[in-house]
């Protein structure tokens, strides 16, 4: 047998007790306390065993780390699909939307609540009827504008359920989220803003929309992307849902300033411009087709319209905006003074029939030509898209009431071809004559610009949620490619543990404090 085993150690030593000795050395007697014999070796061993130590620990919080985000991020949204020619000629294949089962809170409840509105914002319920286009038009003139040829008076502010019933309809619709390109929040939080905006405080005003962020970081879906694949419809202007960074501190609620409403996209009637999350969709108009060929009929219809009048004007007059802003009294101004205009003039009193007649505005824009669209409140107007159904040629003032909005619906370049732009500057120190202007484009071009519009009719109305087009693309259909694509190019941010352990673990709304 060898002398000595691989380590060095000699063999008879192996059967020997094994003595631990200080590092004093074999040739001189160390003083040791008694009771503590060996301690130097011991704290040797020591010393050697704690990096083992460090190292397994890290080991096993990386380990751990992998297991919560396997079981948050990959696990939770995993469903069986099948990989084979099947899904290669699947129609459906990168369109797929799951839309969240939310509690009736967020959205049957709230429209339940529209009472809530009628000192300010007249009688929402009557909007919210009929899957949210509101009541069936009875026009006795004609015959076209009728509830039966899909005509409602359509609140302007009524998108969000008018979106939520046309997603019902939407053909790529799937029960499994792991499947599915976006998620769609029903939640209608434009209906929220109106019922308690007035004489309530912000705590009230932002409890919902606290409540709904609170239920989707919550469940699995948020989890694969923290939001950033979740979409909702807040049909009224972007700065009306980020009271934060409005200069009125009472006006709206913050929901798109939250933590994880800053994660989703929001489609919104006017964008804020200043934020990356939330994109412009056309206001809703009077006119909901059921068919492709109620399209291709209106359509044959402004196309063959007598136009008697050069220009046309709907609105009100807005005394509260700044001076140096104020561009609508000079447009009210110089229709009043030209006998080549005709004016809807709108009482901004509740209750008055002014404006309120669809019918009445849908037949005036109709017989004119070009339709005065100056700013009011916010630099977008519903009168835009109502206009364009009627085949009438939009007047821009300001950039911001559709060149800089509407980039899905509107032409991004070549903005000329279905409108006029006038600087508002220019009309308000008197430099120009809108009537000179419109007078001065030939008629053939004239021609061009509202054969554009009428081709772009289509994308800036929303069909009956009730029913469903087959080939034509209306502007829910527009704006769900634009979502896909958004989404679509969103890198996949890291995964947040934190607020994973967060919103699995601790309990209901405290992890509101901890955010």
């Amino acid at each position: 047998m060898d002398q000595f085993i691989s380590v060095g150690i000699p063999a008879e030593q192996l059967a020997k007790p094994l003595r631990l000795e200080s590092t004093c050395g074999r040739r001189r007697r160390c003083s040791v306390a008694p009771g503590r014999r060996g301690e130097g070796n011991w704290d040797q061993a020591a010393a050697n065993v704690l990096p083992r130590l460090r190292i397994l620990a890290v080991l096993g919080v990386v380990a751990w780390t992998f297991f919560l985000y396997v079981h948050f991020t990959v696990i939770s949204n995993t469903v069986e699909v099948s990989d084979g020619d099947g899904l290669a000629a699947d129609p459906c294949r990168g369109r797929y939307i799951y839309m969240h089962d939310l509690p009736p809170r967020f959205n049957a409840d709230i429209i339940r609540d529209c009472r809530k509105t009628e000192d300010h914002w007249g009688d929402m319920c009557g909007f919210v009827s009929n899957a949210g286009l509101g009541r069936p038009l009875a026009d006795d003139d004609d015959g076209v504008i009728t509830g039966e040829a899909g005509w409602y008076g359509t609140h302007q502010f009524a998108l969000d359920a008018i979106f939520h019933n046309r997603m019902k309809q939407y053909e790529c619709l799937t029960n499994h989220s792991a499947v599915a390109s976006a998620v769609f929040v029903p939640f209608y939080a434009g209906f929220d803003f109106s019922r308690y905006h007035w004489g309530y405080d912000n705590a009230t005003r932002d409890a919902a929309s606290v409540d709904l962020i609170e239920w989707l970081m919550a469940r699995p879906q948020w989890r694969r992307k923290w939001g950033h694949d979740h979409f909702l419809v807040a049909g009224r202007i972007g700065w009306d849902f980020r009271r934060s960074s409005n200069v009125n501190p009472d006006w709206g609620t913050d929901l798109l300033a939250m933590p994880g409403g800053r994660n989703m996209t929001v489609l919104v009637l006017e964008s804020t411009l200043k934020y990356t999350s939330d994109f412009s969709v056309p206001y809703p108009t009077y006119f909901h087709p059921r068919s492709d060929a109620d399209v291709l009929r209106w359509q044959d219809r402004v196309r063959g319209q007598n136009r008697t009048w050069l220009m046309a004007f709907v609105g009100a007059p807005r005394p509260d905006v700044p001076m140096s802003i104020r561009i609508r009294d000079h447009v009210i101004a110089q229709c009043k003074a030209s006998s080549a205009c005709a004016m809807l003039g709108c009482a901004r009193t509740l209750g008055s029939p002014q404006c309120h007649s669809p019918a009445n505005i849908m037949r005036l824009f109709q017989k004119a030509t070009f339709c005065l669209q100056p700013p009011g409140d916010s630099p977008t107007r519903r009168s835009v898209f109502d206009s364009m159904v009627a085949g009438c040629i939009p007047v821009f003032f300001h950039t911001g009431t559709a060149y800089e909005q509407y980039p899905w619906h509107l032409p991004e370049d070549g903005h000329l071809k279905y409108s006029v732009f006038i600087p508002d500057a220019d009309v308000r120190r008197r430099n120009v004559s809108v009537e000179a202007v419109l007078r001065k484009i030939p008629p053939a071009t004239v021609e061009r610009m509202r054969e554009e519009v009428i081709r772009l009719i289509p994308r800036v109305l929303y069909a009956d949620p009730r029913s469903k087009l087959e080939t034509v693309k209306d502007a829910m259909d527009v704006a769900v490619e634009g979502v896909l694509d958004t989404v679509a190019r969103t890198k996949n941010p890291p995964p947040s543990l934190f607020a994973a352990i967060v919103s699995r673990f601790l309990p209901k709304g405290s992890w509101k404090a901890a955010l």
